[in-house]
């Protein structure tokens, strides 16, 4: 049985909904993407941005420790996304993630994890100070 006139009206309307790449245009849709972190991805603080800056430093060129500093920042009240956990945890999540950067720093694993922990750092402190929701 051959198609009638309006579905190849409808099936050419179609396939000029869609893109050169084939996918379906979407105007007037939202898509909300979350992150889902680990506890030592989200016990990073929100620190301001200075602090941020100078702990990505440390983490360049000795790591861990600026993620030694970073811990510290939680004692002094800096927010993170573990509220549901005491402070004393999640300073001890960040001691944690320090030791392991220094630890696998020999090869080249931690220094690398330790840099990109300072570039997660800087991060968090931009939209912090941009006043953007934390929903990575």
């Amino acid at each position: 049985m051959e198609p009638s006139h309006k579905d190849a009206e409808t099936a050419a309307a179609a396939a000029s909904a869609t893109d050169p790449r084939g996918a379906a245009s979407s105007s007037g849709v939202v898509v909300q993407v979350r992150e889902k972190k680990g506890p030592l991805r989200a016990a990073i603080p929100y620190m301001p941005f200075p602090v941020a800056v100078i702990c990505l430093f440390l983490n360049t060129f000795v790591p861990g420790l600026g993620t030694f500093v970073s811990a510290f920042t939680v004692l002094c009240g800096a927010r993170t996304d573990l509220p549901d956990r005491h402070v004393c945890c999640v300073f001890w999540l960040n001691i944690a993630a320090a030791l392991i950067q220094v630890l696998t720093a020999i090869v080249m694993v931690g220094w690398i994890m330790s840099i990109f922990w300072g570039m997660d750092m800087v991060i968090l402190a931009r939209y912090k100070e941009q006043g953007i929701p934390q929903q990575l």
